[in-house]
Parts: C-alpha cells; sequence; structure tokens
C-alpha cells in the first residue's frame, strides 16, 4: 500500500505545469507559432511514439541513451517514446511530403528523456522548433538563426543573449588528415566534447599523426573567444581545404551576424552533437547560465535512412524555460454574479466574452473570491441592466 504522500509524488524531472504558469507557456507558444507562419514555416505534429529504427535514424548514437523504450503489445517490435523531435521532422520531409521546393515545417509538442540535461532539470521539455529542408547555404542557416532570435525576442530576453558559433566540419576536416580508424576517431571525438586537454595531448603524442594536423588538433579546442580566432584558424588549417571552406562558411555568418549586432562567441572546437549535425552549429546563451536557452545547427544527412538525405538546418528550445523569461500579460477577468437561468444575463456575459474578455460566473454558494479567480471587476444588476463595475 502507497503512503498518502506517495500517492502524489512525481518522479525526478518531471513537474506539473500549474496554471500561471501554463498561461504563460502558452502566450509564448501562440506568439511564436504565429511568428513562424509569417515567416512561411508550417506547422506539423509528430507523433509521441515510434518503431526505434525510424525514432533514432540519423541521431541514433547521439539519442539512444536519452531514449524511454517500450515494447509495441501489437508487433512485439521495440518502440521508443521521443527525446528530440527533429528527426521525426525530417522523416516527414523526406518520406511523407517528399517536396522539390524548400520545405520549412515548426512544431511545438512534449518530448521525453530518460535524463535531465542538467541535474535537477526537466525529463519532461515542451519543445519548439523549426526546420528548414532543401537547401545548403548561408543563407537559409542566417534565415534559421534570425528567426531563432526572433523567437527570444518574444521572450524579452534578446539583449542579453550571446550568440555561440562552431562548425563541425573543422574537425572534420582536420580527421581526413589522419589516419584513425573509426574507433580512433570517436575517442578523440570524446575527448573534444569533454576539452580534456591531457587525454588531448596523451592521444595526440600516442598516434602518428602528419605534423601539421597533430598541431591543429591540439589546438582546435582552446580556439575561442571573438571573430579574431578565424584569422589564428585559418593559419593554422592551411593545410586542410576541408577545414577551410567550414571556416568560410562560419566567417560569413559572423560577418553578417555581427554586422547586425548580435553578441557573438566563436568556438572552433566545438562538437556538440557531432553525430547528428554537418555544418554549423549555434547556442543562445544568457549571462550566468551553464545551458542555452536554444540551440540548432546543420544535419545534412538526417534523412538519409529514408531515402532522400537533403540539407537541412534548424533550432529547438525548451518553451517552458523560454515562458519563465518572458513577461506574461496580466491575467484579467470580470466576476459575473448572477444565474444563466436569467436570459438578459446569459445573453450581456456572452456579449461580454464575444468581445474577447474573459468573464468567471460566480457559482451560488461557492467561495467565489474575486482575487482566487482572477477577476478585478464584476457583472452586477443595475436599474439599467447588466452592468461591469470596478472592485
Amino acid at each position: 500500500m502507497m503512503n498518502q504522500e506517495e500517492q502524489w509524488l512525481l518522479p525526478d524531472g518531471v513537474e506539473e505545469v500549474l496554471p500561471g504558469r501554463a498561461r504563460a507557456i502558452e502566450q509564448l507558444r501562440r506568439q511564436t507559432l504565429d511568428l513562424y507562419q509569417r515567416w512561411g514555416y508550417e506547422l506539423v505534429f509528430p507523433p509521441l511514439i515510434e518503431f526505434m529504427e525510424s525514432l533514432l535514424n540519423g541521431g541514433g548514437r547521439d539519442l539512444e541513451r536519452e531514449t524511454f523504450k517500450i515494447t509495441d503489445q501489437l508487433t512485439g517490435r521495440l518502440m521508443g517514446v521521443r527525446a528530440d523531435i527533429t528527426p521525426q521532422v525530417a522523416r516527414m520531409d523526406a518520406h511523407s511530403l517528399r517536396r522539390n521546393a524548400p520545405s520549412r515545417l515548426c512544431y511545438c509538442s512534449s518530448a521525453l528523456r530518460t535524463r535531465p540535461v542538467v541535474a535537477g532539470g526537466t525529463r519532461l521539455p515542451y519543445q519548439l522548433g523549426v526546420e528548414l529542408f532543401g537547401h545548403a547555404g548561408s543563407d537559409s542557416d542566417l534565415e534559421v538563426i534570425s528567426l531563432l532570435l526572433e523567437t527570444l525576442a518574444l521572450s524579452g530576453v534578446e539583449q542579453q543573449v550571446v550568440l555561440d558559433l562552431g562548425h563541425v566540419g573543422l574537425f572534420r576536416g582536420l580527421l581526413e588528415g589522419c589516419d584513425l580508424s573509426e574507433t580512433e576517431q570517436n575517442q578523440l571525438e570524446d575527448i573534444y566534447v569533454r576539452k580534456a586537454r591531457v587525454e588531448l595531448d596523451s592521444f595526440i603524442a600516442s598516434h602518428d599523426l602528419p605534423a601539421p594536423a597533430a598541431k591543429a588538433l591540439a589546438a582546435l579546442p582552446w580556439l575561442a573567444g571573438g571573430v579574431e580566432v578565424l584569422n589564428e584558424a585559418r593559419a593554422l588549417l592551411s593545410h586542410f581545404s576541408g577545414a577551410l571552406a567550414a571556416l568560410d562558411e562560419l566567417a560569413v555568418l559572423a560577418d553578417v551576424l555581427g554586422a547586425r549586432g548580435v553578441r557573438l562567441h566563436l568556438d572552433l572546437g566545438e562538437l556538440r552533437g557531432y553525430h547528428y549535425h554537418t555544418g554549423c552549429v549555434f547556442a543562445a546563451y544568457l549571462p550566468g547560465e551553464s545551458e542555452p536557452v536554444a540551440k540548432g545547427g546543420r544535419y545534412d544527412h538526417i534523412g538519409e535512412v529514408f531515402g532522400r538525405a537533403r540539407p537541412a538546418t534548424g533550432f529547438s528550445a525548451d518553451l517552458k524555460m523560454l515562458a519563465e523569461r518572458a513577461q506574461s500579460a496580466a491575467l484579467t477577468g470580470i466576476l459575473a454574479e448572477g444565474s444563466l437561468q436569467d436570459a438578459a444575463f446569459a445573453t450581456r456575459v456572452a456579449a461580454l466574452r464575444e468581445q474577447g474578455e474573459r468573464v468567471v460566473l460566480a457559482l451560488p454558494g461557492a467561495d467565489n473570491d474575486p482575487a482566487e479567480l482572477g477577476c478585478q471587476r464584476r457583472l452586477v444588476a443595475q436599474a439599467d441592466g447588466w452592468v461591469v463595475t470596478d472592485l
């Protein structure tokens, strides 16, 4: 038998969303989806659960540990509850829509993760995002980044944001000059993600790498800062054409965004979602916070498993996290003190609601506290009919 306390206890990382916070989240959701519609993005609703093979397609290695797994009682096959919505949207573009023109898709739905990103964080993000399929190049990257900044503007935090920019093509371009096995590449990638300097030095010393590659691999994780690091990197990567091409793409983004006054931080050793992304990666940070409020990047091969790998770029954010920082409108309402059995009263209440007013009925015999009901005005009967007055 469960005791009374256990009956309302929730799992770690799983939280209730009470009315005030729910209202703030919903207000921001409506504003962001309206924004995306104005930019030409179409709303989709991917399924909550899917077979593991399709759910983890291009991003499998990065998402497999984050995914709750269940057995389908109809087929006996293994299914997963989505931990990230992006792969699902990629499948929709590649398999269901199959457009030749660029597809601009957006979504806003719950996801579920086996563990929170940070200690004490949520395992139930309310994931908001956009994906642009069918174009490879800086213009589509800039469109998505610009829309990310517009999204943050709705939350009122855009002036505080620092945009972190990187490009996984820098690391990949260096690997092209090294004779490393897949296992060794994965080991090096893990060292880069953790920025483990001692382990990196040991790895390089224990492998017979070309001198230019060894020098560049040792320095790349610590090439971070303002746009000046691009010049440092150009000299360091001069022997690697693939890395230089990635650096040129990054320089274009930095020049355009810097000219717009966006606060930039370049991290040339960033490998977040390395097996997921293929090009530019970006994340928006607020002062004093270790986790980004939004992040994204290019992932050109994720639809390959469905036979149609279109270029793609996009971003996602946790709407619940953004709503905590947004200035939501105060709850207002009218407490209607009458009975729907009165036709004149019912007509007046309906008219007020048609005008967009929030009208709460005062139920007979209940404690109709205006403050608890979120009401600052009252609908009362007067000589000339039902009139709205201030409390």
